[in-house]
């Protein structure tokens, strides 16, 4: 199929490269000249496991291309798949304005027999009134279909090539059809295309969101219960996960989820849930917790030092929201760094791909070290924000050889309390007693 792939952020460059991998010709499309002139010379712009190789397979093999012409994508294209941002404003409802703008400018160049597929992620009611707009644009019916995005960053690629669904709403069945042919082979391992109505397709892409951040919210509280109360969260996870009402996926206790999607999704279903006079005590509870998860970091480095921070070294394993990404969009990590400096600490901070995002962000105010252990020179203690898999099984006596004090505050759990007194570490988790040599 032709296929025209509008923004080429996370969803879209991993859509249009994807689509291209299984044999359609596809045009990504962006505003932002100097991104295109990266992607046509096969640089990634952002860091996500197997993409680049298949980037660079698929311009190779002429499947895939990159241009700043929209009209003539736009015209060239059986199926325009629009994957613009749609950042939250500051009350929390998403801002459509890259949306909207992308709507003018392609209707005077939509084929009459052209697909519409809004991929960004929207309010319940934008395909309606897109395809009212694109009616008015163009003076005859337009199909626009939703088509929501489930992918894990870390592993967009593995979701999109075998996706647990794929849910498509569109009014009519013919649309529904050129889709699940396009979506097949992805498909061949029995999971299913779910076609409804454009309304609830948009509404199951929020509420798949708020149910996952609902659980981390969850589990992050009663994470704090177990503190107070001797309890080990762990053993509750593990308790309460092995029910099959329950199941394990999103319940591990930290410091809170972050990232592009959960945070303002969250907020966004909130928003439409007021706008419809309906109060949403559990989305708003959801949000409540993880912002304030964020800064327990902060509040148990705080509460073994005394408050006084000003002539102490801190260190920071993991700057990304998750592991597998360079993206630090609403990372915990912020929310502690800025905590951290507020409080005159200095920082030595080390990221096996996110240092130079923080770096655009704070310049010169931190220390950015090039391998994992160099950041624990002369450290006070050491915080661990995000798991990637190297801080796993790292060197326990060279780390207490470089910290000046052995102390460790594990935001993600990866270490056993017992083991880490035993090696004579000061250690405190999420949800666990801490313990001390």
């Amino acid at each position: 199929m032709k296929i025209a792939v509008i923004g080429t952020g996370y969803v879209g460059l991993v859509t249009g490269t994807c689509f291209a991998e299984t044999g359609n010709d596809v045009i990504c499309v962006d505003c932002d000249a100097e991104k295109i002139r990266l992607l046509q010379a096969g640089e990634c712009p952002i860091y996500e496991p197997g993409l680049e190789e298949l980037l660079h397979r698929n311009i190779a093999a002429g499947r895939l291309r990159f241009t700043t012409d929209l009209p003539s994508a736009v015209r060239w294209a059986k199926l325009i798949f629009i994957a613009v941002g749609t950042p939250p404003r500051d009350d929390g409802s998403v801002d459509l304005s890259a949306l909207w703008a992308v709507v003018e400018e392609m209707a005077p160049h939509l084929a009459e027999d052209a697909i519409v597929v809004i991929k960004s992620t929207a309010p319940v009611g934008t395909n309606a009134a897109v395809t009212a707009r694109l009616r008015e644009l163009t003076g005859r019916p337009v199909d626009v279909a939703t088509n929501p995005e489930f992918l894990k960053e870390g592993a967009a690629v593995e979701d999109f090539m075998k996706p647990d669904r794929v849910v498509v709403g569109a009014r009519r069945e013919e649309v529904l059809e050129i889709l699940w042919d396009l979506y097949q082979p992805y498909l061949r391992t029995d999971k299913p295309l779910l076609f409804m109505s454009p309304e609830s397709a948009e509404m199951t892409k929020y509420a798949a969101n708020a149910m996952l951040a609902t659980k981390i919210s969850f589990i992050n509280e009663i994470a704090a219960i177990c503190e107070r109360t001797g309890a080990d969260i762990n053993d509750v996870r593990r308790g309460i996960g092995h029910d099959s009402r329950i199941g394990f996926a999103f319940l591990f206790p930290g410091v809170g989820y972050g990232g592009s999607c959960f945070p303002k999704d969250v907020r966004a279903l909130a928003a439409v849930a007021r706008a419809h006079d309906v109060t949403p005590r559990i989305l708003e509870a959801t949000h409540q917790v993880n912002e304030h998860q964020k800064g327990i970091l902060l509040r148990k480095i705080r509460e073994h030092f005394g408050g006084a921070l000003s002539d102490k070294t801190i260190a920071i394993w993991g700057l990304s929201f998750k592991p597998g990404t360079d993206d630090i969009r609403e990372a915990p990590s912020l929310v502690l760094i800025d905590g951290l400096l507020q409080h005159g600490a200095a920082l030595r901070v080390y990221d096996p791909e996110a240092m130079e995002n923080v770096r655009k962000r704070y310049g010169n105010r931190l220390t950015y070290c090039q391998q994992r252990d160099e950041a624990l020179d002369g450290a006070d203690a050491l915080v661990i924000v995000t798991e990637w898999k190297q801080f796993i099984h790292p060197d326990f006596d060279e780390m207490k050889r470089r910290l000046k004090r052995p102390v460790i505050f594990d935001g993600r759990n990866i270490y056993n309390p017992h083991r880490m007194k035993d090696l004579g570490f000061t250690y405190y988790s999420i949800g666990r007693p801490p313990v001390r040599p």
